[in-house]
């Protein structure tokens, strides 16, 4: 390289001679500066997400590039963030891709100090004998006044901040259903 084209490449010399005296457009991008592109413009797909942490629900924009995470920023179609995140939403993207991260069922057994893995099925057979079983023990037909009660105060359901209407409604009534009275979501207490 020489002199000259060194010194034409050179920030300043492009500042003052060029169309950018004050050297926040073309006269200061370098080679390298020029190849950068964002991390979401290469993503195959985006999909509209809600943050898992708090109640607030802030819409995220997960970018996915070769079926992997590559983004989650903030959605400014969300009426409720408008774009923006907290710091813990705007690090979701450690939660999904963290290799440190559960992605099989783990469980306990009683008075064991070891986990273990389970087939999800079983861990779902597992889940409904316990439900069937506290509420056969626990339920009521009626009271000491003999007025019915068909209910069961053996099994509840606390929901997440994230669970949208539709799913709140579900297990509403999955749970209604099953003869449950406490029927909470954590976004109201």
């Amino acid at each position: 390289m020489g002199v000259r084209s060194w010194f034409e490449g050179w920030p300043v010399y492009r500042q003052l001679t060029g169309t950018d005296p004050l050297g926040r457009g073309a006269a200061a991008k370098s080679d390298g500066s020029r190849a950068l592109t964002a991390r979401t413009d290469t993503a195959d797909s985006v999909a509209r997400s809600v943050c898992p942490y708090c109640a607030v629900g802030c819409g995220q924009r997960v970018f996915v590039k070769d079926g992997q995470v590559s983004q989650i920023e903030g959605d400014p179609d969300s009426p409720i963030s408008r774009g923006r995140l907290c710091p813990k939403g705007s690090a979701s993207k450690s939660l999904v891709t963290s290799p440190l991260r559960q992605t099989t069922v783990r469980y306990r057994r009683p008075y064991s100090t070891q986990w273990e893995g389970l087939e999800l099925d079983t861990a779902l057979d597992m889940i409904a004998d316990r439900i069937l079983a506290a509420r056969e023990q626990t339920w009521e037909d009626v009271d000491t006044q003999g007025r019915p009660l068909n209910r069961t105060l053996g099994i509840s359901s606390l929901g997440g901040a994230t669970l949208d209407n539709e799913e709140n409604y579900l297990i509403k009534k999955l749970f209604t259903a099953m003869g449950a009275l406490q029927i909470e979501n954590q976004a109201r207490i």
